[in-house]
């Protein structure tokens, strides 16, 4: 298998949070020597964007090697995150405390699972509300007990992007807003969603790229890092 990649690792000591692999423009072989490269380094090794077509070739790449096809039973293909991960994932960090990750709609679901396969592999615990929209704010309004323990909050929507300016409206939270490429004509697959959460009037509102459910993920760790640090 190729070694083309030069791996970061020490961003785990560094920064907190591992190197994640962005698998959409890799092919099957890169994404299979960077996950048993970063595993034979003892670092959790975790694949964005990688569909259950390139999951099978590098499965079967995986197996075609007398030196790899033992690791096949550790690899798993998480469909809805659209993830590929290979071994296990850093160890519970409950005194970080809990983070929520809502979609406005069940269409945002792939970004939010994005989102909370990230925190999963970093020992974050999280949960995911999905369909909270504010096209039916009542349904938002109903949760807000319910996102009370949670120390941080993300938010995916699409269309207009309205939720998380409603949400960082409602609580005291950091609220992470990730702009979803849903929606019809001028939502512009996710543009009109990125520049209304950029125009926000919800004062302390964090925004991060069309679709990036993972950068939304890491910067709720880095929030949560730097919480328990100020604690210490």
């Amino acid at each position: 298998m190729s070694e083309q990649a030069r791996l970061d690792l020490q961003r785990r000591q560094r920064l907190g949070m591992v190197e994640a692999i962005w698998g959409e423009h890799k092919t099957a072989a890169q994404i299979a020597a960077i996950l048993v490269r970063l595993q034979a380094h003892g670092e959790p090794a975790l694949a964005t964007r990688v569909d259950a077509a390139k999951a099978a070739a590098v499965s079967e790449l995986l197996a075609a090697e007398p030196t790899t096809a033992p690791l096949l039973p550790q690899l798993q293909h998480h469909p809805e995150a659209r993830g590929l991960s290979l071994g296990e994932p850093l160890a519970a960090r409950p005194a970080l405390g809990s983070v929520v990750v809502l979609s406005g709609g069940t269409s945002d679901l792939p970004v939010a699972a994005e989102a909370q396969l990230a925190l999963t592999w970093h020992g974050i615990a999280s949960e995911l509300l999905l369909d909270v929209g504010v096209a039916g704010l009542h349904r938002l309004l109903n949760q807000l007990e319910r996102l009370q323990a949670a120390r941080v909050l993300i938010a995916c929507a699409g269309m207009e992007g309205a939720l998380p300016t409603v949400l960082a409206g409602l609580v005291p939270q950091p609220v992470i807003g990730v702009p979803v490429s849903v929606g019809y004509g001028v939502s512009a697959g996710g543009q009109a969603a990125l520049h209304g959460m950029l125009a926000s009037c919800a004062p302390g509102l964090t925004v991060v790229n069309i679709d990036n459910g993972y950068g939304a993920a890491m910067a709720a760790l880095r929030i949560l890092s730097s919480g328990a640090a100020a604690a210490s």
